[in-house]
């Protein structure tokens, strides 16, 4: 996760600001984590797209082509990763850097009434995918 001392000379460099516009699009950011990337953002002057619901994020980015992709994975939720499955096997996002995080659900909820993804929802099928570095 990020800190509170996070600087735009931090970030990756495919976004390090250069001569032309760098772009990030955000995915499912909750307020306090929008908060602190607003900070770093701003300070480097980036065009950030938000985008709020991970049914429309693949087709955003597809249409934005970012330098970097912010994305929540929720593990109570196979929509982050089905995006990011989507993003990589497609040869024209594939190659946009992508940082994941997730965030510690507050509230009432304890693990036990989180329900775990079934397999056919975190890899629909037809859908296999293979990350080698």
């Amino acid at each position: 996760m990020l800190t509170n001392g996070t600087t735009a000379e931090s970030l990756p460099q495919a976004v390090l600001p250069g001569t032309t516009t760098q772009k990030v699009v955000i995915v499912n950011g909750s307020p306090e984590v929008l908060e602190q990337l607003e900070t770093v953002l701003d300070e480097g002057h980036y065009d950030v797209v938000f985008v709020e619901s991970s049914q429309h994020a693949y087709s955003q980015i597809k249409r934005v082509q970012p330098n970097l992709v912010i994305l929540c994975v929720g593990i109570d939720d196979a929509e982050g990763f089905q995006v990011l499955s989507m993003l990589k096997l497609d040869a024209g996002t594939r190659d946009i850097p992508i940082l994941t995080y997730t965030i510690e659900r507050k509230g009432n909820e304890s693990d036990e009434d989180v329900p775990e993804p079934s397999e056919s929802e975190l890899f629909p099928p037809g859908k296999a995918a293979v990350w080698m570095n």
